[in-house]
């Protein structure tokens, strides 16, 4: 955990870390740009972007790790960030928090009242007196947050916390972190694998592409709303259906329903088996478009009727290659191919 002390935001508010046309430079190559962005008191806010989109980066740069390039960051208060590989020393779990708590500057006589609870809060407590090294990788994990929680910064980020893990210790782990996170009124910045942490912890969550931050907002907003074709796609509007007057269809697998009279014929490229379905690729003469299915699911080659309802339209089809607003967004009712 690396922590730097926070130089004041003088229009007070609930805003503690606060980058104005930050850019960060690696190599002599640029890896961020232009980047704008508060966080406030109270609030989780998730960062999702593929892999090489700067978001390490980001974290480093506004902890003070990294210096700016360009640009100006303001820090109210402390700043911790808890980076990715949750590193242990030998010793008991307990004796690794309070490490933390020694690094940061806390009187001796409440660091172990403050590790214990952490722990707790971490639904940890039950390993305080074990040694690091007997850790799972979840129990790591744990220990790893509950000594970030421990030093009681203003500003919290987390660099991909759950990176790693069985799907079952990941779900736990995420609860109990949001939970604990919630308890606290820091401002929080979680880098998040995947969409489905982001709709699980946090408040708002902020899209990173070619170390651009190109959507801001709820979770639930920018996935019925995305500001652009890059954000749809990379949130899972994978489908793609061309109409003759020149606008496009995104689809994701939830808009598209196998259904024997849908007004949509298609043809199975490939299945992909699910845990609990199949996913299937179709082809149809407008594009392609993914679909879920029941087990066993038609065959590669088949012949299928489809209904789409719902999905997000863009004015032209030159927008694939090109950042444009969406025009409308189309729900509960059927897609027809226009004559």
């Amino acid at each position: 955990m690396e922590a730097r002390a926070g130089v004041s935001i003088t229009d007070g508010g609930n805003v503690l870390l606060r980058s104005r046309g930050l850019r960060v430079e690696r190599a002599g190559r640029d890896v961020l740009h232009g980047i704008d962005l508060d966080l406030c008191a109270g609030e989780i806010t998730a960062l999702l972007g593929p892999n090489g989109a700067g978001k390490s980066t980001l974290l480093e740069a506004l902890a003070g790790l990294l210096a700016p390039a360009a640009g100006t960051i303001e820090r109210s208060g402390r700043v911790a960030l808890a980076l990715q590989s949750p590193d242990l020393a030998r010793r008991s779990v307990t004796a690794n928090v309070t490490l933390g708590l020694a690094w940061w500057g806390v009187p001796r006589a409440q660091r172990h009242a403050r590790a214990t609870e952490a722990l707790a809060a971490m639904n940890a407590g039950h390993l305080a007196e074990r040694a690091a090294r007997t850790l799972s990788g979840g129990e790591r994990r744990r220990v790893h947050l509950a000594r970030a929680l421990s030093v009681r910064p203003d500003v919290l980020m987390l660099d991909e916390p759950f990176a790693g893990l069985d799907a079952a210790t990941r779900a736990s782990l995420l609860d109990d972190t949001g939970s604990a996170l919630r308890a606290n009124a820091q401002a929080t910045l979680i880098v998040v694998h995947d969409r489905a942490e982001a709709w699980a912890l946090t408040d708002r969550l902020l899209v990173l592409l070619d170390g651009r931050l190109v959507a801001d907002g709820p979770p639930r907003e920018l996935l019925e709303r995305p500001p652009s074709i890059e954000v749809a796609r990379f949130l899972g509007f994978d489908g793609t259906l061309s109409e003759n007057d020149g606008t496009i269809l995104l689809t994701r697998a939830q808009h598209v329903t196998l259904d024997p009279l849908g007004p949509i014929g298609a043809r199975v490229r490939r299945t992909i088996p699910l845990e609990d379905g199949v996913r299937l690729e179709l082809e149809l003469e407008q594009g392609r478009v993914y679909a879920l299915a029941p087990l066993p699911g038609p065959a590669a080659g088949e012949r299928v009727q489809l209904s789409v309802t719902g999905g997000l339209r863009f004015a032209h089809a030159a927008a694939l290659t090109e950042r444009h607003e969406p025009v409308a967004v189309v729900a509960d009712s059927a897609h027809e191919p226009k004559p």
